[in-house]
């Protein structure tokens, strides 16, 4: 079975590399350099800022496991993670929006490199405390930096539309090359150099300690509504008022907390789901695998979000349910043996080709999200409105993990795969709504272009 991780693992890279080396003009935009220079400068740091993320993933639940805690000890240590984004994320969020995105980007390093330290001790305390710091980071990981890109690339006049440039070529790169590299080098000093399970941890504060760095010397500020009038509470009613008032908003919002709950609980459950009966799998290596398929969702997104036809709102749909359908893979596929131990069995590889697909929906829905964000999220209360978000998402996840031990395998994969049928369904109610939004708006741009080419009046 070691030659099937191989044989994936290639053709998912003969396809990705296939696919970036067609592109076509119309799968590009005519840019400008000052954006280019811009785009790059960002996708280093966001790079950065992923690499630290990613080179802990293969192993959290693995270092746990060292330490002697079972899965109930290891899901309340998760659960403390997510409560405390839950708990904490709407807060930095606003204080992201009023003392900075910049500062808060700076912010998430610190924290994120303390929640590192902490894994060097096998204390339950400890470890406690780095999931909760953990979360407090992860919540201005995906609020903070991209509410930073929406306002300086507007406040620098770009094209709205080269957005979905950075957008997808940040996921391609981020969240796709960086995570693949950073799986094979926490695999590397972990099995092959002997380092040990917490080396990964080390190595994520290093990369996160110089992308601060690069923030602090490059970065200039902004803010999402700096008005001294406004106090967290006030910041946290406009946030609350504008997704009650907005039904785009806040299906978006019910969108995005369906199809992260379900990630993130595909993220702790995949590990036990290849191996039901203690098979040996090569972690760090799966991992880089389900990374390459997430590149190959974002080249694919690439694509769609760089043509008109078919909008992001279409295409969604399809992906979702497509997501669902591979998530129910393992409710018919895993069973229990007696047989203990070996390699990976076949129902295991065909779980395992699906959790590829699943990584690859996974791909095009980050890059997709970000340009819906874009299109329908106000400003001055962007990261507020995104964390907000993130308190349902966190609420399921939690319930989920706490009851871990109660309920079958299998019966959590029915329930994430559910989500995402509803995902789904809700997505179509949301490109309806979009559409018959957009009848009803006077197109202002094709307006202004007639207005620009009339002749002036003479008086």
């Amino acid at each position: 079975m070691e030659a099937f991780y191989w044989l994936l693992f290639g053709g998912l890279a003969a396809v990705v590399t296939t696919l970036e080396l067609r592109k076509t003009t119309r799968d590009r935009a005519a840019t400008s350099s000052a954006f280019n220079s811009f785009k790059n400068n960002y996708i280093l740091v966001y790079s950065f800022m992923m690499a630290g993320d990613w080179l802990q993933g293969p192993y959290v639940y693995y270092l746990y496991t060292t330490y002697g805690y079972g899965k109930g000890d290891i899901g309340r240590l998760f659960i403390a993670g997510f409560g405390s984004s839950m708990l904490f994320g709407t807060i930095v969020g606003s204080m992201a929006d009023k003392q900075g995105r910049k500062r808060a980007s700076v912010t998430y390093c610190i924290t994120y490199i303390l929640s590192c330290i902490t894994k060097h001790s096998p204390q339950f305390k400890v470890l406690m405390l780095g999931r909760v710091l953990g979360g407090i980071a992860t919540s201005l990981l995906f609020s903070a930096f991209e509410s930073w890109l929406v306002a300086e690339h507007n406040k620098r006049g770009f094209e709205p539309q080269w957005l979905s440039i950075t957008f997808s070529k940040a996921i391609f790169l981020g969240n796709g090359l960086v995570a693949i590299v950073s799986g094979l080098f926490a695999n590397l000093l972990t099995d092959n150099l002997g380092f040990g399970p917490v080396a990964p941890f080390d190595a994520a504060a290093c990369f996160l300690a110089i992308g601060m760095a690069i923030i602090l010397s490059t970065w200039t500020e902004n803010y999402g509504d700096p008005s001294e009038n406004k106090d967290l509470l006030t910041q946290f009613k406009v946030a609350a008022s504008a997704i009650s008032s907005d039904e785009k908003i806040a299906l978006l919002g019910a969108i995005q907390s369906l199809f992260e709950g379900s990630m993130y609980t595909f993220v702790f459950l995949w590990t036990p789901a290849l191996s039901p009966n203690d098979e040996d799998i090569p972690h760090g290596f799966i991992f880089a695998t389900f990374m390459l398929s997430s590149m190959l969702g974002s080249s694919i997104a690439s694509r769609l979000l760089a043509r008109a036809v078919p909008r992001v709102e279409s295409y969604m749909q399809l992906v979702f349910a497509i997501a669902a359908v591979t998530l129910l893979l393992p409710v018919s596929l895993i069973a229990p043996s007696t047989v203990k131990g070996g390699s990976i069995s076949f129902s295991g590889c065909i779980q395992l080709f699906g959790f590829c697909t699943f990584e690859a929906c996974v791909g095009i829905f980050w890059p997709s999200i970000m340009k819906m964000r874009s299109q329908y999220i106000p400003e001055e209360a962007r990261s507020t409105i995104m964390n907000f978000f993130r308190i349902p998402l966190n609420i399921f996840v939690c319930i989920v993990l706490y009851n871990v031990s109660a309920f079958p395998m299998t019966a959590m994969f029915g329930m994430c795969s559910a989500f995402l049928f509803l995902a789904s369904m809700l997505q179509r109610k949301l490109m309806k709504i979009a559409e018959a939004h957009k009848s009803k708006s006077p197109d202002w741009t094709s307006m202004k272009e007639r207005d620009d080419e009339a002749e002036p009046l003479n008086i």
